[in-house]
């Protein structure tokens, strides 16, 4: 079984949709779907609840608490982590289980956006290839339990980034792929920051996540620089 771990925070305009497109793209494979909520004020727990997902409250706000959470009460032998606001693509399932059949023990989908835009249709053309400074969460990732649990599971000292900073602990682990489909992902942040502004912060907080920047001075710039700011 594949367990789907959502980590939320005020997604009751996403969330519903987001459940209802994984019931409808996947195959005949059992899954679980789980929805892990940071503390949400709004209706995201109880729409999750009327789609058929298991939700569970974290102890702590975070991306990287609620995922760890999520894989600890996962009863499926593979783990997909998947953003709130992100839709895997058709058979997902299918093509998961085909890869872990040839080997594969992590890995990932390319990545799309839900805004048709040459700038953000290049960025997602760039996916594709297996390079560590080019993995994000928005891809989504599927990770066998087991190397999940041997790997450690996402720093949670880790505010922002802690999608890039797992992908070079799990890839030791064993065989890592980019999947040939894509995650449909919402352009929403580039919307309301627009589109080059917002690629420009993300690059910025890249850097200097490189640099060795604190992650509280990563936070209060993500807080500081971008509209409808939520992690």
């Amino acid at each position: 079984m594949i367990s789907v771990i959502i980590p939320t925070y005020n997604e009751a305009d996403r969330i519903a949709q987001t459940i209802s497109k994984i019931h409808a793209s996947n195959s005949t494979h059992e899954i679980e779907i789980i929805v892990v909520d940071g503390g949400s004020t709004d209706d995201t727990l109880a729409l999750a609840k009327e789609c058929r997902a298991i939700v569970v409250k974290s102890e702590r706000k975070g991306r990287a608490a609620q995922m760890n959470k999520g894989a600890s009460l996962a009863t499926g032998e593979i783990l997909y982590f998947l953003h709130a606001d992100s839709i895997p693509p058709q058979n997902f399932t299918t093509q998961i289980l085909a890869a872990r059949e040839n080997g594969v023990v992590s890995g990932c989908f390319r990545l799309a956006f839900d805004y048709d835009h040459w700038f953000l249709n290049a960025n997602s053309w760039f996916t594709r290839f297996d390079i560590n400074a080019l993995r994000f969460g928005d891809q989504s990732l599927f990770v066998l339990k087991d190397i999940f649990q041997n790997s450690g599971g996402f720093r949670e000292d880790l505010l922002m980034m802690e999608d890039q900073e797992i992908i070079h602990r799990i890839k030791k682990q064993g065989r890592f792929k980019v999947m040939n489909s894509s995650v449909v992902t919402s352009a929403r942040k580039y919307s309301d920051n627009g589109v080059y502004r917002m690629q420009g912060i993300f690059y910025r907080i890249w850097i200097l996540y490189y640099l060795g920047f604190s992650q509280d001075y990563l936070l209060r710039l993500h807080t500081r620089l971008i509209r409808k700011h939520k992690l």
